[in-house]
């Protein structure tokens, strides 16, 4: 038989935790169990790897310290780390056994939670311990103690040697019907691989740089696709201007899709188009990229594109109506 233990106080020499696993193994190995034992607050760095460590167990130990709330962030992360690589079809043969000691309020509820998150991991539950303790001293000074705690090691001994049946709990029902993990159909052995990977921060900063290059390189892209867009519309105009004598007129096209509107400026024979954000115009006009590849591919005009509703404008609209005059677009493509 072998049995884990993962500690997940702070190793603080007064810790009451620590006795009492302490004693739990000292039991245990009397009993002939191998007993290994991981202190979490040691392997902070590769927490996400230790779901590794369940493959050939049969019962584990799960034991934390209440030390103003809760179980503590240590523990919580190796449970998050079950949930997200453990293999859950071997968890659920591996009968777990809480301990938790407190030096202030809510013993029992971390116990609880520790029973309840190994539940829905899909494992099986085992009597434990929990209590508040003061002062160290006083739990070591205490034979009722620790007859207490032996008694406990020695039941948790027989219920894994025996494989004593439990009646299913509620909340394993309810993690099969609304709380299923995402499933990517990774094999053990590669979600054994992305826990290490999880846990190798230089991996993972290697990772974060190849994004931001990533991102830079579309970003780049999508810019130089946007210009070229914008060069397109720009001649288009320029190509099909035709003047009209005595002329002046300033439009603005606001372009979904495109960021800096369009700037076109007509004074009599002359023409200029640049994108800008020029606040006066005659004339702001808005619509999509595709209403205005229309326009100028000739299967509309602007004021057809505006009446029906494709096309909205605010400001003069004689000067709008001027604009399939000196814009010519006839089955230009």
């Amino acid at each position: 038989m072998k049995i884990n233990i993962y500690y997940g106080g702070r190793g603080m020499m007064d810790d009451p935790t620590l006795f009492v696993i302490n004693k739990i193994q000292e039991v245990l190995q009397e009993l002939n169990v191998a007993v290994d034992r991981y202190n979490l607050y040691e392997l902070k760095n590769s927490i996400t790897t230790l779901p590794q460590t369940l493959k050939d167990v049969d019962g584990v130990v799960l034991a934390t310290t209440v030390e103003w709330y809760g179980i503590g962030g240590y523990m919580q992360q190796f449970l998050d780390a079950c949930w997200l690589y453990g293999d859950k079809e071997k968890i659920s043969g591996i009968y777990m056994s809480p301990i938790v000691m407190s030096t202030t309020y809510g013993e029992r509820e971390a116990k609880l939670n520790l029973r309840v998150a190994w539940e829905i991991l899909g494992g099986l539950p085992c009597s434990g311990i929990c209590g508040y303790i003061s002062d160290t001293a006083l739990l070591e000074m205490n034979d009722d103690y620790i007859r207490v705690i032996e008694k406990k090691a020695e039941n948790m001994y027989r219920t894994i040697n025996q494989k004593v049946a439990s009646f299913p709990a509620s909340n394993q029902a309810v993690k099969q019907k609304v709380a299923v993990s995402k499933n990517f159909d990774l094999t053990p052995q590669e979600t054994e691989q992305l826990s290490q990977y999880a846990s190798d921060d230089d991996y993972v900063q290697r990772q974060k740089e190849d994004l931001q290059e990533l991102a830079s390189m579309f970003r780049g892209m999508m810019k130089d696709k946007d210009s070229d867009g914008e060069i397109q519309f720009i001649q288009d105009f320029e190509q099909h201007f035709k003047p009209q004598p005595g002329f002046s007129g300033k439009y603005k096209f606001i372009i979904e899709g495109i960021r800096n509107p369009l700037m076109i400026h007509v004074e009599g024979g002359s023409l200029q188009c640049a994108y800008q954000d020029t606040p006066k115009a005659d004339v702001e006009i808005q619509l999509k990229e595709d209403t205005l590849n229309n326009i100028i591919a000739g299967y509309m005009t602007f004021q057809r594109a505006f009446m029906s509703g494709e096309m909205t404008m605010k400001g003069d609209f004689r000067i709008l109506r001027t604009l399939d005059q000196i814009f010519v677009f006839t089955n230009s493509r």
